[in-house]
């Protein structure tokens, strides 16, 4: 028998995260442990009239291209890819790996030629979203490498899973609307301002938010969701940031990673382990060292660090950061073939002002 909590958040995620409508080309694309999800998903997208196409990917294959295939392979674009980005109406990819560090071990010299090519692909994401023709999704099926992670039984990580997704609530469409409502307070108060100064334990930085918007998310791009984010002015980002949580991309983790901004650009970038990738990324582009994203994360239900950006950038009390693409419903002009999400906690001694005003102290708004 199929997990209710499985059929719950795939209802939730096709009528209320991506609204599917009659119509639609829907890719889900994903790795055969989600199997249950997808086959729930596949159901409710043809109940609201939608045509899925599911894109099954074998585990072991981007370890196997990484390490083997020439330049040219490396660079070459799946038509897969491009029918989930280019063509398709709404794209939902589903986080189920069985190993988390099957990447580990790849040349990072490599994995840059890897992204490199796909900017293209980031540019006509980010372009489709801002047009209103292109919605995506990312969410996560529990397997025992995530739980593993997270350093949670396989059981324990599936109800953290359904708890932050809201999924053991009565109504958990309601309840992503009652935190839509609080993040819309505190945007509200965020418009026509023009400076951020965050300082915690080994951070000091300004961000220029001028011109900017923050993008409410409450259970849309994300499933989990929970954050408030904009796209910072890119030539006034100043200061020094300490990132709290190992920063993971592309199945390496980089431990203690310390950023210094001048005029918007990383100036120096420092790690306790994983240096040699971390400089690898920021030399991806141009656009690799300038700020792409600020965030506050707002979930209460997200309290412990797990390894995984879709749960850690979302914790109540943190912000995060992310170098290189901005989204351009922000205002954000930057682009780059990454977008590396790292995670800094506020709540213990820190406080954030904006334009001189105290917004959060110790983790908690105070506006």
């Amino acid at each position: 028998m199929a997990d209710p909590r499985v059929l719950k958040m795939a209802h939730t995620l096709v009528n209320y995260s991506m609204k599917i409508k009659e119509g639609e080309l829907v890719v889900l694309q994903s790795e055969p442990a989600a199997a249950p999800l997808v086959q729930a998903m596949y159901r409710e997208i043809l109940l609201a009239g939608g045509h899925p196409v599911a894109h099954t990917v074998m585990p072991g294959l981007s370890r196997i291209l990484l390490n083997h295939g020439n330049d040219k392979q490396l660079q070459w674009i799946s038509p897969y890819d491009r029918l989930g980005i280019e063509t398709a109406d709404v794209r939902i990819r589903i986080d189920a790996q069985s190993n988390t560090r099957e990447l580990s071990q790849v040349d990072p010299e490599r994995q840059s030629v890897f992204q490199k090519s796909r900017r293209e692909l980031m540019g006509t994401l980010m372009s489709r979203t801002h047009a209103g023709n292109f919605r995506w999704c990312v969410t996560l099926f529990p397997t025992e490498g995530l739980a593993q992670d997270a350093n949670m039984s396989l059981p324990d990580f599936e109800d953290f899973v359904y708890g932050v997704c809201f999924l053991n609530e009565a109504d958990p469409i309601a309840k992503w609307q009652e935190l839509h409502d609080m993040q819309a307070h505190l945007i509200n108060f965020l418009q026509n301002k023009r400076e951020v100064h965050i300082l915690g334990e080994g951070t000091d930085i300004r961000l220029g938010i001028a011109g900017r918007s923050f993008v409410n998310c409450a259970g849309d791009a994300n499933f989990p969701d929970g954050e408030f984010f904009t796209g910072p002015e890119e030539t006034n980002v100043n200061g020094v940031v300490r990132f709290s949580f190992p920063a993971i991309y592309n199945g390496r983790e980089v431990e203690d990673v310390q950023l210094t901004f001048e005029d918007g650009k990383v100036v120096k970038a420092t790690a306790k382990s994983g240096q040699d990738f971390l400089e690898q990324m920021l030399n991806v582009d141009a656009g690799a060292r300038i700020l792409g994203e600020f965030a506050f994360g707002t979930n209460p239900n997200i309290k412990n660090y797990t390894r995984n950006i879709l749960f850690d950038e979302k914790m109540g009390g943190t912000i995060h950061m992310a170098v290189g693409a901005s989204y351009p419903e922000t205002g954000g002009l930057n682009q780059s073939a990454i977008h590396w999400d790292m995670v800094c906690d506020l709540r213990q001694n820190s406080e954030v002002y904006v334009d001189g005003q105290l917004f959060q102290k110790n983790g908690t708004f105070v506006v």
